[in-house]
């Protein structure tokens, strides 16, 4: 259908409708880039929000608690969402609000270069209709004038008493008359002719295609506003995988989270290794006179404190006076970190001796490190010697010399906070000489806990041999040598038989990494290797464990997964 056939009368209200299209187009315009603005907005607030919930480095716990590490991965996932919401302010601004602008200068400019035709052809329709009615009133003036001067002329003839110059007179008048009444006559036929000539070609061409222009722009503007809302919202649904793939993100986070296992951190983050103070020993003062007492001035008695429950009773002491804690175990605090001795002797033993074996590891750490410099310092200093062309070999002395400095104090420091940890375990433990060397770094100077259980093995093998009559008064806790030299009666097959009774299996343990025994001690192992259980962890890591062809050793506890046997 087509407004020049339908719409032939209509210029006013097709005028007015095609402007209030322009105003909807530019409102959707503006409604689309503050769009763009809030999703920008958005996106920024939120990148700000996570930023500010997000947990320092120095601040987070190592290991971090399951919740914890779960809310950081939230907000990292958080972080990834709002870069999303850039990428629609982005592609809208960019596909569509840009596009939509240039679009409406387009259409305006045809809308007025269509109103402009429209008035011009107005105009002359309009101005062509005066003409017509100038023509037409002085048709009907000649016409009057006409009759008027025929009317004249006729009385004059029938009037005898006029002369025959008068009668001539009102005769040549109304000739006259009569011919400017034919000369006005023909030209308001020729003005009328002209007039409806062009108002035909004004309402059925002129005009029809000025209407027909009108009515392309507001189809072209409505299948516009159309695409544009078709790809504002591809834009939005391409981002819908990544946005999913997100809030799964989220999802896993949440399903990592373990109660249990946050329960052990606290174990093992706050656990002081002190035993328990001992019961109270009932003072019986029967026997003590009240008077003799009172004269004599004692003093009150009083509970006497053993080393470890002082040391617990401080602790504790310590926990209740301190700081405040931390908001939400600290990884929103901005709090700085107490200060600690250089040995940790500040801290319970279970604590200092978590901090000495992290404080050892980075040690090593460091000395593998500088180990692995000195190494390559040498090969590059071979390699000068070979072929001189390609540097001169002195010229590294001075590094590796520095190099050797260093490593130097870094195995002083190893020592030194070796001898922490001994002194650490040695307290934890009365059995200290048999878990001496466990978690120890330095291989040449340790003597594993397998050749240590031996000789105590051996020892009291000899020593019940040769004291059959009553026991010793050194334990093989005690991890004491009781004897300085052999028995000749002792042979292999007793000693295997003696040690593993001394170590029944306690249940099955499965490998579920690769191992590799660099510790004396220690034996290696491959995933999914099937062991027996002879002795648990006693809380620094290690398991011992028989192999399948009898051999023993320590294997790391979070290495293996346990099942032990029913009692």
């Amino acid at each position: 259908m087509s407004w020049g056939i339908e719409l032939w009368d209509q210029y006013e209200n097709i005028s007015n409708h095609t402007h209030r299209g322009m105003d909807f187009m530019e409102k959707y315009g503006h409604f689309v880039r503050d769009r763009c603005t809030i999703e920008m907005e958005y996106a920024t607030k939120l990148r700000k929000l996570v930023k500010s919930y997000q947990p320092k480095k120095k601040e987070t716990e190592d290991p971090p608690f399951t919740h914890v590490a779960a809310f950081t991965l939230m907000l990292n996932e958080l972080n990834d969402l709002a870069g999303q919401h850039e990428v629609i302010a982005e592609n809208l601004t960019s596909s569509i609000v840009k596009e939509l602008y240039g679009l409406m200068k387009e259409l305006k400019d045809e809308r007025k270069r269509s109103l402009s035709e429209a008035t011009k052809h107005k105009s002359l329709l309009q101005n062509l209709e005066l003409q017509l009615d100038k023509a037409k009133k002085a048709y009907e003036k000649s016409h009057k004038d006409s009759l008027r001067a025929k009317l004249a002329y006729e009385r004059a003839e029938a009037d005898l008493n006029l002369s025959r110059a008068d009668v001539e007179k009102q005769k040549i008048s109304s000739q006259m008359k009569s011919q400017q009444f034919e000369d006005s006559k023909s030209d308001y036929a020729n003005q009328l002719q002209k007039f409806n000539d062009l108002q035909h070609q004004h309402y059925t061409l002129s005009m029809p295609q000025v209407y027909q222009s009108l009515q392309d722009v507001d189809e072209k503007r409505i299948g516009s506003f159309q695409d544009f809302v078709s790809r504002s919202v591809e834009i939005e649904k391409n981002v819908f995988p990544i946005i999913d793939t997100c809030l799964n993100g989220v999802l896993k986070a949440s399903a990592t989270i373990d109660a249990k296992e946050d329960s052990k951190l606290v174990i093992d983050k706050y656990k002081s290794g002190f035993e328990p103070p001992a019961d109270q020993q009932f003072e019986d003062l029967t026997y003590l006179g009240s008077t003799q007492s009172i004269n004599d001035g004692s003093p009150p008695l009083s509970r006497t404190l053993t080393p470890r429950s002082a040391d617990t009773l401080r602790s504790t002491s310590k926990e209740k006076n301190g700081k405040k804690r931390g908001k939400l175990f600290g990884i929103f605090s901005s709090q700085k970190p107490d200060d600690t001795k250089e040995d940790y002797s500040d801290l319970p033993p279970t604590q200092r001796r978590k901090k000495l074996l992290q404080k050892l590891e980075a040690v090593q750490q460091q000395i593998n490190q500088e180990t692995a410099a000195r190494d390559a310092l040498q090969k590059m200093k071979s390699v000068y010697e070979e072929n001189p062309a390609l540097g001169d070999p002195n010229s590294l002395d001075k590094q590796l010399a520095e190099n050797g400095d260093k490593l130097d104090k870094l195995r002083l420091e190893q020592q030194k906070f070796q001898s922490y940890l001994d002194e650490v375990e040695n307290k934890l433990t009365p059995n200290a000489s048999l878990r001496h060397n466990r978690n120890s770094f330095q291989a040449a100077d340790n003597i594993s806990r397998t050749s240590v259980d031996t000789r105590v093995s051996v020892s009291n093998k000899i020593q019940s041999s040769h004291t059959p009559q009553h026991e010793s008064s050194v334990s093989p806790e005690s991890g004491v040598d009781t004897t300085g030299g052999t028995n000749s009666d002792f042979d292999q097959g007793d000693f295997e038989d003696d040690y593993y009774q001394t170590f029944p299996v306690l249940g099955i343990a499965k490998a579920l990494y690769n191992f590799d025994a660099s510790n004396e001690g220690s034996v290696a192992m491959t995933d999914g290797e099937e062991f027996h259980v002879i002795e648990e962890d006693q809380g620094d890591g290690w398991t011992r464990v028989r192999k399948m062809n009898g051999e023993e050793g320590f294997v790391p506890s979070s290495y293996i997964d346990i099942e032990l046997s029913n009692p």
